[in-house]
């Protein structure tokens, strides 16, 4: 006498949607990278704030403001 065979039903296998990859990014795997880099850039041109000419650019200002406030 045989025991009774449970097999499991298969799943369709899903088409593919012409090799185009259905994936969402979350927030931060953008915002690190930019943040790493905005802060690298922060750092490079700290030993250069003090011999700045007299007309700075904008995001020269900027910096400097920010490490004034940290600094």
């Amino acid at each position: 006498m045989s025991a009774p065979l449970h097999t499991r039903p298969v799943r369709p296998v899903r088409p593919r949607t012409g090799g185009v990859a259905d994936a969402r990014l979350h927030w931060w795997v953008l915002a690190l990278p930019a943040l790493a880099f905005g802060l690298l850039l922060l750092l490079a041109g700290s030993g250069e704030a003090q011999a700045a000419p007299v007309h700075t650019s904008p995001l020269a200002q900027v910096t400097q403001q920010i490490l004034r406030v940290v600094g």
